[in-house]
């Protein structure tokens, strides 16, 4: 039987950079998807548009949680699967549930009895403590550290080198800036920056 056809939808910086995990791991990607850069090659693969396949595996390789749920959703509908692609370098320690759709870049750590939701993606170097919680594209950028019993909320964002610590919450659509230190829980939809992290004020508030 011949193997699914393989596609990574996006084909920018992240898009590329699931290709190297799927190289990696000997994963042989058919296509990029994405609108913006149809008909172009990639990495010397062709791109096409998500409308155009209705047959095969995909993971979202974008880092908005926006536009990885639209996305998500359309190839879903157009009949195709998500698939969960693990950098062979990445470290998974036990009792770890992956969803479908998630992308694990080299060298994340990530600990004992973690949960990661559906598109949730951890990137380069980024470690997850144990009994953490990523809800449906969770997203933790290279570098980040979260420590055990984390709750990150869907479609929340950690950015590069920022810490989380233990216990804390962050809502919903949250962003925490990079290298930011996350000391009390961060409400849906706050982006918060600094050390210790405090919600980013209003430009208009940070002009008066």
């Amino acid at each position: 039987m011949s193997p699914m056809p393989l596609y990574i939808c996006g084909a920018g910086g992240v898009g590329r950079e699931a290709l190297d995990a799927a190289l990696a791991t000997t994963l042989t990607v058919t296509a990029f998807l994405d609108d913006a850069r149809a008909g172009e090659k990639v990495r010397g693969l062709p791109v096409l548009r998500p409308s155009e396949v209705d047959f095969g595996d995909y993971l979202v390789g974008i880092a908005a949680p926006a536009a990885r749920a639209r996305l998500a959703l359309l190839l879903d509908e157009r009949g195709l699967r998500a698939v969960t692609l693990v950098h062979p370098r990445a470290v998974i320690s036990p009792e770890t549930v992956i969803a479908a759709g998630c992308l694990i870049q080299a060298n994340a750590h990530i600990s004992s009895s973690v949960t990661l939701g559906p598109h949730a993606q951890v990137h380069y170097n980024a470690t997850i403590g144990h009994d953490a919680v990523l809800d449906a594209r969770g997203t933790v950028y290279p570098g980040a550290n979260i420590s055990g019993n984390v709750h990150l909320c869907q479609d929340a964002t950690v950015g590069s080198n920022a810490v989380v610590l233990q216990g804390l919450t962050v809502g919903a659509g949250a962003f925490v800036g990079a290298g930011a230190v996350v000391t009390r829980d961060v409400p849906a939809g706050t982006t918060v920056v600094g050390s210790p992290a405090r919600p980013l004020r209003p430009r208009e508030d940070r002009l008066s």
